[in-house]
């Protein structure tokens, strides 16, 4: 059965799986793992990008990722934002995934994906890649599903200290995905509770932004790790920093240590090199999972190193 809303009160008591753009439920109904009702929301007024007169500025989570990505203000006043969106997937998913869908999708674990594997966010009591496969696993382990977080997209808005609006409430974007211990959760939304707005914070003019990810192949891969960088220098010294990392964790992380370690320092690789080293501080990787440790260390350094040389 499909329900397609047209009025944002029309979500109150229907049931179903909540569709935007559908690039993954589709593929998750053809695995077998997502079945009954559909709720389209395609159609509610989320869609449009304000610029506000504050400077910041306010995405619907109906927008596609294409058009964030190729938003001529997100461009020029939050490049790693629009450089994260133009390298994920396919340029065909991005012109159909909406920007709310890809900071709230499901796991893309093969034991969840799988109908027959246990999984704890499909209602198991354990985690069957904890006990059985995991090479790309987490390196931050918070316990329960030992599978990253898949949203590129959060990893960016966790740099620039972004806001969601919901149906319900406002909240920083931290506060979607949690600290990680709900472990049969993607994102801490209520049930019928549905993602309105993104919204970033005014533009630092001429701030150095660099997006970066690690893959096992040429494109259109998840990524091993990822990773955005904001950094703010003012005569040779950093002066801001915002640093998020995907691929490593439950949650997608703002690494604050690795942030303290930049900021009122010389705009220099030997800060960028200390910097980096930090970021395995608290570092708590799965078995199979350990050799990641020393990837996110090179790709957080190589996109500091993007971000600095602009």
């Amino acid at each position: 059965m499909l329900k397609i809303l047209t009025n944002i009160e029309d979500i109150q008591g229907a049931k179903g799986e909540i569709r935007a753009g559908g690039t993954d439920l589709h593929d998750r109904y053809r695995m077998g793992v997502s079945s009954g009702a559909i709720i389209d929301i395609h159609k509610l007024d989320f869609g449009g990008i304000v610029e506000n007169a504050d400077g910041s500025l306010t995405i619907g989570a109906n927008v596609t990722i294409d058009n964030v990505g190729q938003y001529p203000k997100i461009q020029s006043g939050y490049g790693a934002l629009s450089k994260a969106a133009n390298g994920l997937a396919t340029p065909q998913i991005r012109w159909a995934a909406s920007f709310g869908g890809s900071l709230l999708q499901k796991t893309r674990c093969s034991y969840f994906r799988h109908p027959d594997l246990t999984c704890t966010k499909k209602g198991d009591s354990e985690c069957g890649g904890r006990t059985g496969q995991h090479p790309n696993g987490v390196v931050f382990d918070k316990g329960g599903c030992a599978h990253s977080h898949s949203s590129t997209l959060a990893t960016a808005l966790l740099a620039y200290n972004a806001t969601v609006r919901t149906t319900e409430r406002e909240m920083p974007i931290v506060d979607l995905y949690g600290d990680g211990s709900a472990h049969d959760r993607d994102h801490l939304l209520n049930e019928n509770e549905i993602l309105t707005h993104i919204v970033l914070p005014p533009a630092i003019a001429g701030e150095k932004t660099a997006y970066f990810r690690s893959i096992s192949r040429f494109e259109a891969e998840w990524p091993i790790v990822e990773c955005s960088v904001r950094l703010v220098v003012t005569d040779g010294v950093i002066t801001d920093a915002g640093v998020g990392v995907g691929g490593v964790s439950q949650i997608p992380l703002r690494l604050k240590n690795v942030e303290a370690a930049l900021i009122g320092q010389a705009a220099t690789q030997s800060t960028l090199a200390k910097a980096a080293r930090i970021s395995t501080e608290n570092t708590k990787p799965l078995p199979q999972s350990a050799w990641k440790v020393e990837i996110m260390v090179n790709t957080l350094l190589h996109t500091l190193e993007m971000a600095l040389k602009g």
